[in-house]
């Protein structure tokens, strides 16, 4: 009987190779600082630099490829593919090169990608441009776009300025291309999705869960993502990550 089944599934992947991949699960995991709480802002969207370096070594000791946009197709070609996306470009996600750098090996090459707000870009507490270009050159982080000014994209008029203008000013910044938009507040609708398709190849939202392939229009725009938050035990971590 197993043997049957063994041939039933080769032929289905040979026959039906698209609905086969359909009901892989990939995560896309977001943060925003990597730093402990102060105080300030919303301690939700912290993660103590100790936990995280334990998330990644949780990722690390179990398979996990950990890939940027730029190697989306690469998702079908590994095991336990996951993304790992950071918003608003905050000083402390140095943090996270920090601790990539340190568990970097032979067997193990973490890569995330930060979402840049690109008129925040000189501010004291947001990575600067020698930041970014450092990043960029390091091959373990992707610099991508958070807009420009960080607005509601669904109430707005200029699109071309908060996308088109931030994606070149990153792209100056780094030397590579920007082709991912995370949307600012996870806000977005029919009409901000036609004009992320005029610029870019990817829209991240905050619609909770793992990406999972259905072939419905504008999927690439509506990639869904999971927080990982201050209160995020490793034992929660790894039940978002394995789920099946």
């Amino acid at each position: 009987m197993k043997n049957i089944l063994l041939v039933v599934s080769c032929l289905l992947l040979l026959v039906f190779p698209d609905r086969a991949m359909a009901a892989k699960k990939v995560p896309i995991l977001i943060y925003h600082s990597i730093e402990e709480y102060s105080g300030h802002g919303q301690k939700e969207l912290y993660v103590r630099p100790e936990n995280f370096e334990k998330q990644m070594t949780y990722l690390r000791d179990h398979g996990f490829t950990l890939l940027t946009f730029e190697r989306w197709a690469d998702k079908e070609k590994v095991d336990k593919p996951i993304f790992l996306t950071f918003d608003d470009g905050y000083k402390n996600n140095l943090n996270v090169f920090y601790i990539f750098q340190r568990l970097k090996s032979e067997n193990f090459n973490p890569t995330g990608t930060f979402f840049i707000i690109a008129d925040f870009i000189e501010r004291p507490n947001r990575l600067s441009p020698s930041d970014l270009k450092m990043l960029a050159n390091s091959g373990l982080i992707s610099i991508q776009s958070h807009t420009a000014t960080h607005p509601e994209l669904s109430k707005i008029a200029n699109y071309e300025y908060e996308l088109n203008h931030s994606k070149k000013k990153i792209e100056k910044i780094t030397g590579k291309s920007v082709i991912a938009l995370s949307y600012p507040f996870g806000d977005f609708d029919e009409k901000v999705v036609e004009e992320t398709k005029k610029y870019y190849t990817y829209g991240i939202t905050t619609t909770p869960g793992p990406y999972i392939k259905t072939g419905i229009k504008n999927e690439l725009y509506l990639l869904p993502r999971t927080y990982i938050k201050y209160s995020t035990t490793l034992e929660e971590f790894a039940k978002i990550v394995e789920a099946k």
